[in-house]
């Protein structure tokens, strides 16, 4: 495994800092990204945008095609977008999640021009409306800090980050419509972390990122430093796998020492190809990969890690300067083929590897 491309910010003197003004090939704190056979998409999240690359770039620091969100690539500030995250082309549309607007925006199709607007706004009556809920009241369609979604067996899933769950619409929910699968909660007008209760295997803190295959539903459960997941078909009951845990009621931190191949950390991405995962361990400043996704019971050791000399280490850029294989808080991934696209959120850049170099 190697990198292979570079986006964002340079790194003179060893450092990544983001240029004091918004260009078209700099990024401040990235926490989404999107990549296929012809595009890669970067939720540039501390500059409120979406950059597009409609052809997939070819040199590092390359600009981008496209902006969304702000009206040119120099303007900074929350506009139609404040604070995005999760962004994934779904049979065509460009989906993202708006997560302190507490909504998911939808364009029919990816704009090849700058500053277009949504089609479709899911999570909030009109285009206007920011309030968390859309008033006071949790209800099976409105958000609080959405900040993942992923599109699973024509199934969107959306992580609803602040209302501790999860919700899942069978197809797209364009007629306002609640969510027909709520995880986490015991009904879809509940919101308290881990159930107002201990962790369990039912719960969650801050749900963050969702992906899954055609027999597994995978969540990134960041708050409790753990990944579950939940065989098909997935219902509100306790999920079948937990990794980053020893076991389904733990949600230990491990913040010194070796890490291991078993132990996550604010584990706030993952991505699936095939029989693959790969979960982005923010924290512990690295990406693991397991060759065969686990399917039940605890514990499970990654295979393979990215960003660190080892599996025992954890340091931000390995406590040394940037390099284009270190990491500081990963916060994004995306895989496609042998392509794997690492929003690497605190080096104010995506690195993107190749798999089998």
């Amino acid at each position: 495994m190697r990198p292979v491309l570079w986006l964002g910010a340079p790194a003179p003197g060893g450092l990544a800092l983001p240029d004091a003004r918004p260009t078209a090939s700099h990024l401040y704190a990235p926490r989404g990204v999107w990549l296929d056979d012809h595009r890669l998409i970067v939720a540039d999240s501390g500059n409120h945008r979406l950059l597009i690359w409609h052809t997939l770039p070819t040199r590092d620091h390359q600009p981008a095609d496209v902006v969304l969100g702000q009206p040119d690539f120099t303007s900074e500030g929350p506009k139609l977008l404040h604070l995005p995250t999760g962004v994934a082309v779904i049979d065509g549309r460009l989906l993202t999640c708006d997560a302190w607007h507490h909504r998911l925006l939808v364009w029919d199709t990816v704009p090849t021009g700058s500053d277009t607007p949504p089609s479709q706004v899911i999570g909030q009556p009109d285009s206007r409306s920011v309030e968390p809920h859309h008033g006071p009241a949790i209800s099976g369609s409105r958000f609080y800090w959405p900040y993942g979604l992923g599109w699973v067996n024509s199934w969107l899933w959306v992580t609803d980050t602040g209302n501790r769950r999860v919700l899942g619409w069978h197809g797209l929910p364009n007629d306002g419509r609640p969510a027909d699968v709520v995880l986490g909660q015991p009904d879809a007008f509940s919101g308290e972390e881990n159930r107002s209760g201990p962790v369990a295997a039912n719960s969650f803190r801050w749900p963050h990122a969702v992906a899954g295959t055609s027999q597994l539903l995978l969540v990134a459960d960041a708050g409790n430093h753990r990944v579950l997941g939940w065989r098909t078909p997935v219902t509100d009951r306790p999920a079948d796998v937990v990794l980053g845990q020893r076991a389904f009621d733990t949600n230990r931190e491990w913040p010194h020492g070796k890490q291991g191949p078993s132990v996550l950390r604010f584990p706030y991405s993952l991505t699936v190809w095939g029989d693959e995962l790969t979960v982005a361990d923010t924290a512990n400043n690295r990406v693991l990969h397991w060759r065969t996704v686990p399917t039940y019971g605890a514990g499970h050791p990654a295979d393979a890690v990215i960003g660190q000399d080892s599996f025992d280490d954890n340091g931000e850029n390995r406590w040394k300067a940037v390099t284009p294989d270190s990491l500081c808080w990963p916060y994004g991934v995306c895989r496609h083929g042998n392509r794997l696209a690492i929003a690497d959120s605190g080096n104010n850049r995506v690195i993107v590897w190749d798999l089998e170099a």
